[in-house]
């Protein structure tokens, strides 16, 4: 079993900042954020690779960026210039050798004025 904790979400106004963290109970070869609003399906937001390998959302490209330390076992979502269309449930997601996927619990993300 893989626990994860999420945390840094809330309430912030357009063209704010948010981080998100998210600490797994064991290492992680991919780790990642996913978000979802109501009545959509759950969508990529970017990953990160054990190599520091990442990929993003065309919706948040220079906007977000996603890190990681290994140490901590740790990833982080670092939102800038946040838009009222970023408003959803942010999940992080993290794959495990031979153990396999594990999703957070969810924390919400709302852009608002």
């Amino acid at each position: 079993q893989v626990q994860l904790v999420e945390s840094g979400g809330g309430l912030v106004q357009p063209g704010g900042s948010l981080r998100l963290s998210c600490a797994a109970s064991r290492s992680s070869f991919s780790m990642g954020w996913y978000r979802q609003v109501p009545g959509k399906q759950r969508e990529l937001v970017a990953t990160i690779t054990s190599t520091d390998s990442t990929a993003y959302a065309d919706s948040v490209k220079g906007r977000f960026t996603i890190s990681r330390d290994n140490a901590k076992n740790t990833v982080y979502l670092q939102m800038n210039s946040l838009k009222p269309e970023d408003t959803a449930v942010y999940y992080c997601r993290v794959v495990v050798a031979i153990l396999g996927t594990y999703w957070g619990q969810g924390t919400q993300v709302t852009v608002s004025s």
